[in-house]
């Protein structure tokens, strides 16, 4: 088989959370255990940072991949869904692993695909790990998928772990209360590894405590190490001002991803570095400054209130749940424009009642869907979204949105493209 050949039989031969949902979601670590047997335990070959959380963990896995990269180590990056090309998923120091490697890879363990029967997401986390370790990275930093506890990547020994907040996401796997979600996600803490808590909330808390202190888990809660006081937009950048809480020690930071949400991520980003210094790791302020300032040129991250088009302004975001929506929001309120057009759609399978009562009525909306089964009908998501004051027009394909948006726009306008990673990654950015 070709590159071409090789993903095609990975998509459809294997089972695909993107396109089937929950169906493609194994909860165990069996197979993946299996896969790093027959592979000779890559994973066990090189030192990992683990990120979970149900929003900030793409952006936080980059941030600390450019700062890592900048520090002079060789740095692996395994992140999921990716938006364009499947090799996003998997890279060293910015650059995508080979197409050669994912055939060859791909030949070598089709055999025990028919005996194992593994996911879409338990080979490719197999892959990366044979990649990284065959590659020999000084360090990885690795995204869980879903959930944390049963999510493939979970058969890592990390030298940090890091869970970035817990929201109402993937109820239909991981539970219904953030009581259970954050039950999941604290299932990537390991006995005496430290683990950066990027937020807390009174119904989180009590349980990232007692899994903590079950496995003895030395748990940091970063906003309680670091506090941004204080942020401006210059020239697409967003600096934060950022007081270290013990010492009364401020400094300032320059990012490339100019979301304010961001400004949450930064802290536990800097907490994460702090705890991965005191382990010996050389990395100097100098290299936290340059990593966090060119953390798209360095790692090739998209996606993340992305500015892809002048006159009028079109901006790519991810978010895609109830608490990546209220940052939308929250963004939108500090940004000027005349008008806004939103390109919006959905997956069946998130919560979409409570993310279309957070969207902003005075919008005029271009519903669309992404192709895969689980998008949500751009006719149906418009029926819905009448219900909550919000109208505009269905397309068939994201793509006949975003050229509507922009053709009914003025040059002061504002086009959003948002509410699934799917649709963020069908836009062409050409």
């Amino acid at each position: 088989m070709d590159y071409q050949q090789t993903i095609d039989y990975l998509f459809h031969r294997l089972p695909i959370f993107s396109r089937i949902g929950a169906a493609a979601y194994k909860k165990d670590l069996d197979n993946t255990l299996q896969l790093c047997e027959i592979l000779d335990n890559p994973h066990k070959k090189f030192k990992t940072v683990h990120i979970a959380g149900t929003n900030g963990k793409g952006s936080t896995s980059h941030m600390l991949a450019a700062i890592f990269q900048t520090a002079g180590y060789k740095t692996g990056l395994y992140t999921s869904p990716h938006l364009k090309d499947f090799r996003e998923r998997i890279k060293i120091n910015g650059n995508m692993i080979s197409e050669q490697f994912v055939v060859d890879f791909t030949k070598k363990i089709q055999p025990h695909i028919d005996e194992i029967e593994p996911s879409f997401f338990e080979i490719t986390v197999a892959m990366a790990f044979d990649y990284f370790a065959k590659e020999e990275v000084d360090i990885a930093i690795v995204e869980v998928g879903l959930g944390g506890r049963l999510d493939s990547t979970n058969v890592i020994t990390p030298e940090v772990s890091v869970i970035t907040n817990i929201g109402m996401d993937h109820m239909n796997i991981l539970g219904d209360s953030l009581e259970k979600i954050a039950f999941e996600k604290a299932g990537i803490m390991k006995p005496e590894i430290p683990v950066v808590v990027g937020e807390i909330l009174p119904e989180t808390k009590p349980v990232f405590e007692e899994v903590s202190s079950a496995r003895k888990t030395p748990m940091i809660i970063a906003p309680e190490k670091r506090r941004s006081i204080d942020w401006k937009y210059n020239h697409h950048l967003l600096t934060v001002e950022v007081s270290t809480l013990h010492t009364d020690e401020m400094n300032f930071y320059e990012l490339d991803l100019p979301g304010i949400y961001q400004t949450k991520n930064l802290v536990t980003v800097l907490e994460a570095v702090h705890q991965l210094q005191q382990k010996g790791w050389k990395i100097s302020h100098e290299n936290i400054l340059h990593g966090l300032k060119n953390v798209k040129k360095l790692t090739g991250l998209f996606g993340r209130w992305q500015i892809i088009h002048q006159n009028p302004s079109v901006i790519l975001d991810v978010g895609h749940n109830e608490d990546g929506i209220k940052a939308i929001v929250s963004q939108l309120e500090v940004t000027t424009y005349h008008r806004l057009h939103i390109v919006f759609g959905m997956v069946k399978d998130k919560d979409i009642t409570t993310v279309l009562k957070l969207l902003p009525k005075h919008a005029i909306y271009y519903f669309t869907q992404a192709p895969i089964p689980r998008a949500l009908d751009a006719g149906t998501l418009k029926e819905e979204a009448a219900k909550f004051d919000l109208f505009g027009k269905s397309f068939p394909t994201v793509n006949e949105a975003v050229k509507d948006a922009i053709a009914s726009s003025e040059k002061d306008d504002l086009v959003l493209v948002c509410g699934s990673v799917f649709i963020v990654g069908e836009v062409q950015l050409s």
